[in-house]
């Protein structure tokens, strides 16, 4: 990794940011809104769509390879936004639940490798440590999305939650970040010369990393920390309707802007007191969300609030905190395929796993409600959904707790 970074080299590599996750953020927490929407026969397939983000994770391994082994990581990331900006138009003009899963499967094969991709652009061309303050635009630009919702409502009239505007604004998004990737510096391979390789190409390679007991527990206690944090991820837009929100967007992404000022303390945190207690600090702030979501469902609402904002600190130091760890544990060789694997882990199997275990808990003590206007609402038990998410939680931190401890000291940390 390079152990200097030029000013020029941090604007391109935070636009990169910016735009990789604005693409997604502006279309992603309306989508199950949307699609409840449409009627019985799109609902149903509600808990495959949200599982693309999953399957498309399975692929990071894949993009890893190729980006460590045969081609330049930014020219990947070029095409990859290329394509899903394709994608993102043609789900806009689906006519059924069955199209719109197909486009953003194929979509999400493409774009999920890229938050483990742009991480190895990322360190591969600024210090370790500087890492956070790159990663950090990416908050920012998820946080930006909703300035599309708001100029639709002041300057146009008009909602687009709910609608397939947000597809079209992630499409055209997605086509901006193609060209910006292509302006990153250049990453070339530094694995290239290797011969391809079955095991490589399943990031089998990078698992061999589990033969350290730490990093064992580490992947293991985020696969399954991953299956609360889904819920959230994913579904907050149908609770935040049953609680009669408006702009459930912009409600959802008040806990990107206050990720904003966790992310760049994730520098700080590990520093201070290393990688295992930053790590089980963003446990510790998952499992204070679904208490404060358990206690607004009843009567106190605005415990929402709470949940909501906690975010920053449930990414910023579980995930974010995460790729550090990957990214220092890995060999140079290895970066692509290790932050791939992760990736797969995290974001694939994790989340697969989520998407059914959480639309079946949300299914089990819910109930959809047709209102006004053709709109629905799942109205029920939500105090349950999140005791059992707590649970779970809870069970997460005590094992990373007590189990996870790195060898680096808390200077190395960072």
């Amino acid at each position: 990794m390079s152990e200097t970074m030029t000013m020029g080299t941090r604007v391109k590599l935070s636009a990169m940011m910016f735009l990789q996750f604005m693409m997604f953020a502006v279309w992603w927490a309306a989508l199950t809104v949307y699609m409840t929407n449409q009627g019985d026969a799109w609902t149903r397939w509600v808990p495959w769509i949200i599982a693309t983000q999953g399957f498309g994770s399975l692929a990071a391994p894949l993009m890893g390879m190729l980006a460590d082994r045969y081609f330049n990581g930014e020219k990947v990331l070029a095409f990859s936004n290329a394509l899903c900006a394709v994608m993102l138009f043609m789900a806009a003009r689906a006519t059924s639940g069955v199209e719109v899963f197909v486009y953003l499967l194929i979509a999400m094969l493409f774009y999920m490798p890229t938050w483990g991709l742009t991480a190895a652009i990322a360190m591969a061309n600024s210090p370790a440590e500087q890492f956070p303050q790159i990663r950090v635009f990416g908050t920012i630009g998820w946080v930006a999305s909703v300035l599309f919702g708001f100029v639709a409502v002041n300057v146009f009239g008009t909602k687009i939650d709910g609608t397939v505007i947000p597809f079209y604004c992630g499409a055209g998004a997605a086509l901006v970040a193609a060209g910006v990737a292509l302006l990153c510096p250049a990453t070339p391979p530094k694995g290239k010369g290797q011969p391809f390789s079955p095991v490589d190409a399943l990031g089998l390679k990078a698992a061999s990393m589990l033969k350290d007991k730490n990093f064992f527990v580490f992947i293991m206690v985020t696969l399954v920390a991953m299956i609360p944090f889904n819920i959230h991820f994913a579904y907050i837009g149908d609770f935040l309707a049953a609680k009669g929100f408006q702009q459930v967007t912009a409600v959802a992404y008040i806990g990107q802007a206050a990720e904003v000022f966790c992310i760049l303390a994730v520098t700080w945190a590990m520093r201070k007191f290393g990688v295992k207690w930053s790590i089980v600090a963003g446990l510790a702030a998952l499992a204070i969300r679904y208490a404060a979501y358990y206690f607004a469902a009843g009567s106190m609402t605005e415990l929402v609030y709470i949940g909501i904002l906690i975010h920053g600190i449930v990414f910023g130091f579980l995930v974010v905190g995460g790729q550090v760890y990957v990214g220092k544990t890995a060999k140079p060789e290895m970066q692509g395929q290790a932050q791939g694997f992760y990736a797969f882990v995290a974001f694939g199997i994790g989340s697969i796993i989520g998407a059914f275990a959480n639309d079946a808990l949300i299914n089990k003590f819910t109930e959809k409600v047709a209102q006004e206007g053709g709109t629905y609402l799942k109205t029920g038990q939500w105090d349950k959904v999140w005791l059992v998410t707590l649970a779970c939680s809870v069970i997460c931190l005590v094992v990373m707790a007590l189990l996870f401890n790195p060898k680096e000291d808390k200077q190395e940390a960072a």
